[in-house]
């Protein structure tokens, strides 16, 4: 079962920031997500244009709705709306004992539009923050907080200045605050830059005060230094940042794990961000994501239907040699020069999967590797009482030399095996694992196949490989490739097809030796 993230915020109609945002940074990071919508906004990047504020007894609703069923391992709070559902939320998490609660305390958008009612930042300050787990405030959110509870602030000068006011925003209740230094960047020896946007500006600094014992006078500090980013793709950075802290804790990472892979998955969130709208745009939340284009189970459909591989699978099994076995036409001297040759083949095939047995990490792909071998060698035994329906007996198939379209295709397997890994090696023997059973199936199916042993002198070939225990192999081997494929990054998928390609190539030239002998 996957992490569960309840957040509770507002909806941003551009999806650069609010629940759209952060139900992409969860999915990101793996984890389910669930939600309770506190208000609507018209916006776009240019600014919010209009809020609608969603009832708090229909907020608390939807609160009690996914606690009471699906639970949550981590609440996340953004724009709260009002101070009547700054209330119900502080109720409901009370009654649901939700035990770690993530903060983003959402009271004025980039462009200036105040999200958050002046009378509800006190009940956040007095009702929310005695719950919060970790609190994740700007500069200007921090001393809001502080001027609400009469505090006197004053604007940070440097990082001592920082800690200091992390540290007294830490006092109003929460466990943890994550104070973020987006508005006030330093230069490279941590100087304060002229401007927020200077060309002296250099690094960001995130300051993370948490007690160790819960006690306020053994505070920690962790400070997180990153690249300052000249972008104007910054809408919704509060709200990834709070819900990629969700994320890690949801997934049992401790919290300073947490907070610094979070700020380092936003600083690659803006760095790798593209211009949408005429003002500030989203950051790129899937940055780090691979994107496949099969899903899990699908990759052998994908791979034989890809059109570049297509007409190189389709001269495979449509081989003019495969159709003079289906109607059994093939002369039976080039039957038999291929038989030797396919003996020769599957003492390497054996010795491949082998070799695939020592390269697999797991004991359930070792023992599959090893089931292969075995059914070679039953295969083999076969081989030899098939050939011998030909004139042909193990001696002479093995004092023949293998021709070099053998010994290119064979060799080229192990080649595989030896200098790349475990999947590599099921990639370049799978064309002739999955090729013979689609091509058998596909002849014993034919209607225009001249089919049984009397009207076919290849016939106990075909059925051979539409037999229960060849389909089994068949079935093995794919589900091994299955399991392991959708792992892979986009790049790898493709050094992986282009070793299947070479692979069938070869199967086509072990035809085409077949025809030449």
């Amino acid at each position: 079962m996957p992490p569960k993230v309840l957040v509770i915020a507002g909806s941003d109609s551009s999806g650069g920031a609010g629940l759209e945002a952060d139900q992409r940074v969860l999915t990101a990071h793996g984890v389910y997500s669930l939600t309770a919508t506190t208000g609507l906004t018209a916006q776009n990047t240019l600014g919010v244009q209009d809020i609608h504020i969603v009832p708090a007894g229909f907020v608390q609703k939807q609160i009690n709705a996914a606690l009471e069923d699906v639970g949550a391992d981590v609440v996340k709070l953004g724009m709260l709306s009002s101070a009547q559902t700054v209330d119900v939320i502080a109720e409901e998490l009370t009654r649901h004992a939700v035990k770690t609660i993530v903060l983003d305390p959402v009271m004025v958008s980039t462009s200036g539009s105040r999200l958050l009612p002046l009378d509800a930042i006190e009940h956040v300050r007095s009702k929310l923050l005695p719950l919060t787990t970790i609190l994740t405030p700007n500069i200007p959110e921090a001393q809001l907080l502080l001027e609400n509870a009469g505090v006197a602030v004053s604007e940070p000068q440097n990082v001592d200045d920082m800690i200091r006011l992390a540290k007294q925003v830490k006092g109003l209740g929460a466990k943890a605050v994550l104070l973020k230094g987006g508005h006030l960047p330093f230069t490279s020896d941590r100087m304060r830059a002229k401007a927020s946007s200077g060309d002296d500006a250099s690094i960001v600094i995130d300051v993370l005060v948490y007690s160790t014992n819960g006690s306020e006078h053994d505070d920690e500090v962790l400070l997180t230094e990153t690249e300052f980013l000249t972008s104007k793709n910054t809408h919704g950075t509060g709200c990834s940042l709070a819900s990629a802290v969700a994320a890690n804790l949801a997934r049992g990472n401790d919290l300073k794990t947490s907070v610094r892979s979070a700020i380092k998955y936003v600083e690659a969130g803006i760095k790798f961000s593209v211009d949408m709208g005429q003002g500030s745009g989203p950051i790129n939340h899937f940055h780090s994501l691979y994107h496949l284009p099969f899903a899990p189970g699908q990759f052998v459909d994908y791979i034989l239907n890809r059109p570049d591989m297509q007409p190189i699978w389709q001269r495979f099994t449509h081989h003019p040699f495969v159709a003079g076995l289906g109607d059994g036409t093939l002369p039976v001297q080039k039957f038999k020069d291929y038989l030797v040759q396919d003996y020769l083949y599957l003492v390497q095939f054996a010795r491949s999967n082998a070799l695939a047995s020592y390269k697999a990490r797991s004991m359930e792909s070792i023992a599959a590797s090893a089931r292969i071998v075995l059914h070679i060698k039953t295969e083999m035994a076969l081989h030899i009482d098939y050939c011998a329906s030909f004139g042909l007996t193990r001696e002479e198939m093995e004092a023949t030399p293998e021709r070099q379209a053998c010994v290119a295709y064979s060799r080229y397997i192990l080649d595989v095996g030896q200098s790349d890994d475990w999947l590599a090696l099921q990639i370049a023997l799978a064309p002739c694992l999955i090729g013979y059973g689609a091509i058998a199936r596909r002849l014993y199916d034919d209607g225009s196949s001249v089919r049984g042993e009397q009207n076919n002198k290849f016939w106990k070939w075909i059925e051979n490989y539409v037999a229960e225990d060849y389909v089994t192999a068949v079935k093995t081997g794919s589900t091994l490739l299955e399991e392991h494929m959708h792992k892979v990054s986009p790049s790898r998928l493709e050094e992986l097809v282009t070793i299947f390609k070479r692979a069938t190539e070869l199967e086509i030239g072990f035809w085409d030796m077949g025809l030449d002998s």
